[in-house]
């Protein structure tokens, strides 16, 4: 298998994007290609020991910043690592793409260079992130601010398909966020969502609540991309605060101090399982190749998370799916 990586995408690049790329390599055995400035890979490899066997790189001048907008990796910037290593992916150079760069403008150059899979609607960012038992995937989490319901119905078919094809869950539970259980609950887009998904041959469970979310609520939940953003963000920042707390409390004196050094293996344990770097950042469903964005802070622990995620997603013939599922419907109407 091989990935195209943008190496020079994300706050920590290239050197954190260089060494989960060499991690990726020695445990998962799959080809990268690193796409980026050719003298700054190498550069940066070689202060810091990491060897690039194994890697092939395209040279690509131009950086795309997280500042930049999001089209400019279709105009002023069309010729930068993300760009290129788009274009890559749309001639069959590699079997996935992976960035930690400007979130915006994948969306752009992947939606206008690789396409969307035909009959899909929009693209959605869909993390899969850790709950208390396991794990659940959230779509969409920032692709889309406004959305209408047939575009959270198919944000529900492909996240279900998703985690059935990848993460192994047999036939997902899928949950529409709003503000109360009830079916009358929330505003016109949730109420005609409701309907559709309620009518379809997804597992829809109804209606679910925010503080459901991380205890069991549901395998698959579907918002619009600004509340789901909200969500990921929220959850991002009170799982940090909530480690740094505990941490504090395990520091405070001598007896924590003792009681933690007990418990280690089971602090270590747990920090893992609520750790979101585990996997990785999120799936860019909908686009008819696979591509995945990294968090754009990611480290290289992180990187080769994506990258083993990534790998999974081409394995699982998710794109495949979708579109067998879109024409399927279609055949039924």
């Amino acid at each position: 298998m091989k990935i195209i990586v943008d190496a020079m995408g994300g706050d920590n690049a290239p050197l954190e994007i260089i060494k989960g790329c060499r991690m990726a390599c020695d445990e998962y055995k799959y080809d990268i290609i690193l796409v980026g400035n050719e003298d700054k890979i190498k550069k940066s490899a070689s202060d810091n020991n990491v060897s690039l066997d194994g890697m092939e790189i395209i040279n690509a001048e131009q950086v795309l910043t997280m500042d930049d907008a999001p089209t400019d990796v279709m105009k002023a910037k069309k010729d930068c690592s993300m760009g290129v290593g788009l274009r890559l992916l749309k001639e069959n150079k590699g079997d996935a793409f992976v960035s930690a760069g400007n979130s915006g403008a994948l969306v752009v150059g992947a939606t206008l260079i690789v396409k969307r899979i035909r009959g899909i609607k929009r693209c959605a960012f869909a993390p899969v992130i850790p709950k208390e038992k396991g794990f659940f995937m959230l779509v969409d989490s920032g692709a889309n601010i406004e959305c209408r319901p047939e575009m959270l119905k198919q944000f529900a078919m492909m996240g279900s398909l998703y985690m059935q094809n990848v993460m192994g869950i047999n036939n997902p539970r899928v949950g529409l966020a709003n503000i109360g259980t009830e079916e009358h609950k929330g505003d016109e887009i949730r109420h005609e969502t409701y309907k559709l998904l309620k009518d379809s041959n997804l597992n829809f469970i109804g209606n679910i609540e925010a503080r459901e979310i991380p205890i069991d609520a549901a395998d698959v939940v579907v918002t619009d991309g600004f509340t789901g953003n909200i969500i990921l963000k929220l959850y991002e920042g009170m799982a940090i605060t909530l480690m740094n707390k505990f941490k504090g409390v395990l520091s405070s004196n001598l007896k924590t101090k003792i009681a933690a050094a007990m418990i280690m293996p089971e602090l270590k344990n747990m920090k893992k399982q609520i750790d979101y770097n585990e996997y990785g950042g999120a799936p860019l469903i909908g686009i008819s190749k696979p591509v995945f964005k990294a968090h754009g802070s990611s480290k290289a622990k992180t990187i080769k998370s994506a990258i083993r995620l990534t790998g999974e997603y081409v394995k699982g013939n998710v794109v495949e799916k979708i579109s067998k599922q879109l024409g399927d419907e279609r055949d039924d109407t």
